[in-house]
């Protein structure tokens, strides 16, 4: 995961243990605002893939945890979910985890004339992801300069 700003740094310590408890895995955490609304989101995952019910519990016991604890100032919705198929690769264990599937990396600023690849995903070292696209031609990325990192959806 990225560097969580102040209320994401307030509410993981509360959060890792309920994943934990439920032999879930926390995929990603985020705190951000919408229009006027703030929302707090958990994205959990398991071998096998998360259903309705592990969201649920996860939600459940967060919120009491949250209510009692009170870390978080203004209003927010709490949202619960899967990552979905095209999850996000953030922690150096996704990477190790998802090599040789294919991946979409967006950049900050581009790269080569692209701010856009798509490739097999041949490891991160040293803060330097590896990709080898369909062509054989290998491109590294330097990790900071990666806006987003996901997981390609190919149909």
């Amino acid at each position: 995961m990225a560097r969580p700003n102040n209320t994401e740094a307030k509410v993981l310590p509360i959060l890792e243990p309920i994943i934990a408890e439920k032999g879930l895995e926390l995929v990603d955490l985020e705190f951000v605002k919408e229009g006027v609304n703030w929302y707090l989101r958990v994205y959990i995952d398991k071998d096998g893939g998360v259903n309705i019910d592990d969201c649920e519990a996860v939600s459940r016991a967060l919120e009491v945890k949250l209510d009692e604890k009170d870390p978080i100032e203004q209003a927010y919705i709490l949202e619960v979910s899967s990552p979905g198929i095209d999850r996000p690769l953030k922690k150096d264990a996704d990477f190790v985890k998802y090599q040789g599937e294919i991946i979409d990396v967006k950049l900050y600023k581009a790269q080569d004339g692209s701010k856009q690849y798509q490739g097999k995903l041949l490891g991160l070292e040293d803060g330097v992801l590896s990709i080898e696209e369909e062509n054989g031609n290998v491109v590294k990325f330097e990790q900071k300069d990666t806006a987003s990192v996901r997981l390609a959806v190919i149909f």
